[in-house]
């Protein structure tokens, strides 16, 4: 009997530090997890996104990163200033109809430079103004009964969350509403009406700092 429980102590002692080992060993492992994901197990963070999206951003801040992310590539860089007759480049246009007997201009034709709100935009707002004004208008242009609810629900399959989305209200058989598209200080926002195929979108200015605040705008 005396050796049967030297046998069993032994075998105890030897399954304790067995555990014990187990135990260290699953420490240093979510202790490891923690450190090189900058968070619990399962919380990684990703490389950086947009300010206005959160760490893990829902299916629409996503879509409108990345729609930010293509008009990075589109349009030029934040700040750059808005382009003045004579320092601009061709207009890509075709000529306008010649007279018979008149020889065509061979100097480049300048466009107009901008008026009204757009004036006031730098150019990258005024490039990423128009990408906004198409897709926003295609989307609007095919929504029969325009109600507000209907609108927000449009705008958030675009990607545009609600904290982008201000004014909404009903005007008759129509829907005003407006964007605010302010990024790397721009003032960029847009004016839209949703009016079933008359629907439209135009550019307006907003305060660079603050709450959104509209300060110049031509509605549709």
């Amino acid at each position: 009997m005396t050796q049967l429980t030297r046998s069993i102590s032994v075998f105890a002692r030897s399954r304790r530090g067995l555990a014990a080992a187990a135990i260290a060993a699953l420490a240093l492992t979510g202790c490891g997890s923690e450190q090189s994901g900058g968070g619990p197990l399962g919380e990684q963070t990703g490389s950086a996104v947009s300010t206005r999206s959160s760490p893990q951003p829902s299916p629409e801040q996503a879509s409108f990163t990345t729609l930010f992310d293509t008009f990075e590539k589109a349009c030029p860089a934040p700040g750059t200033p808005a382009r003045r007759p004579g320092g601009g480049k061709a207009d890509t246009e075709g000529p306008g109809s010649i007279a018979p007997g008149e020889t065509p201009p061979t100097d480049p034709i300048e466009p107009a430079p901008p008026t009204g709100p757009e004036a006031e935009l730098n150019a990258r707002d005024r490039c990423v103004s128009g990408h906004h004004e198409q897709r926003v208008i295609e989307a609007l242009q095919t929504l029969a009964g325009p109600t507000p609810a209907k609108v927000r629900e449009t705008l958030n399959g675009l990607g545009y969350t609600d904290d982008l989305i201000h004014s909404l209200k009903q005007d008759g058989e129509t829907t005003r509403f407006y964007l605010d598209l302010r990024e790397s200080g721009g003032r960029l926002c847009e004016s839209g009406l949703a009016a079933g195929k008359s629907s439209d979108v135009t550019p307006c200015v907003a305060a660079a700092t603050g709450p959104f605040k509209v300060t110049a705008e031509n509605r549709p």
